[in-house]
């Protein structure tokens, strides 16, 4: 797939020479947004690179450009994690493209799989329902310990717990080979529910963190005004 001068592609070997740079990348994008991610290493996304489990989208001067990976769980559910793209590209369109693409490998390599996804983002959310995703509660996900366990390095760890794995500050989000509704159905929802969704998050932001807020912040000030602050609203 090429945009101007992007090519979006099945990542290569001659490839694992940006695993450093993503990396990096993937640690100071969810630092910046004060979220968490699970934790990869320079060697991980090799290996990724090696199985034929990525994407990566490159200029054609060879400058890096982003990056997602396929990972399998329990061999019935297939996860596109750890979608970035360099700060200089972002919000050109290149994102949904590389989303495209990975979903479209996932689907090529593990035809009857469930693809599933948790995010904070709208624009993410968007870009899944664009693909056939649909919201989903976390049941609906995969029971892998594995996977959750990534979620430890995730600074809402705490809330995830303390909920028993059933919620969360992420939407989940799946889409299933076997019953699903079409990409443009999916679609059409989420532009006609989007001032929906959006309070949606806003509310569950509110409701799992006024408890965290109140224990780590009493007598320091009002939790509403302290939310407001952390929320942006």
């Amino acid at each position: 797939m090429e945009n101007s001068n992007i090519i979006i592609r099945v990542a290569s070997a001659s490839d694992i020479q940006y695993a450093t740079t993503i990396t990096d990348e993937m640690a100071s994008s969810a630092k910046a947004r004060g979220t968490g991610i699970a934790k990869r290493s320079p060697e991980y996304i090799e290996q990724k690179i090696n199985e034929g489990k990525a994407v990566i989208a490159v200029t054609k001067e060879g400058n890096w450009v982003g990056f997602c990976y396929i990972e399998v769980w329990k061999g019935e559910y297939v996860a596109n994690s750890g979608l970035i793209v360099a700060p200089e590209y972002r919000k050109s369109g290149i994102a949904k493209q590389i989303k495209k693409r990975v979903f479209d490998l996932s689907r090529e390599k593990y035809p009857d799989a469930k693809i599933f996804g948790l995010t904070t983002g709208l624009a993410v959310m968007k870009i899944n329902s664009e693909l056939g995703y649909e919201p989903v509660t976390y049941s609906e996900l995969t029971d892998d310990e594995e996977f959750w366990a990534g979620c430890k390095s995730c600074v809402n760890y705490d809330i995830l717990m303390s909920k028993e794995r059933k919620n969360c500050m992420c939407t989940a989000m799946l889409y299933d080979p076997t019953d699903h509704y079409e990409p443009a159905e999916t679609k059409q929802f989420f532009e006609e529910n989007k001032n929906i969704f959006e309070r949606m998050i806003r509310f569950k932001q509110w409701k799992l963190l006024k408890p965290f807020f109140e224990k780590q912040h009493s007598g320091g000030g009002s939790v509403k005004s302290l939310l407001r602050h952390f929320l942006h609203f």
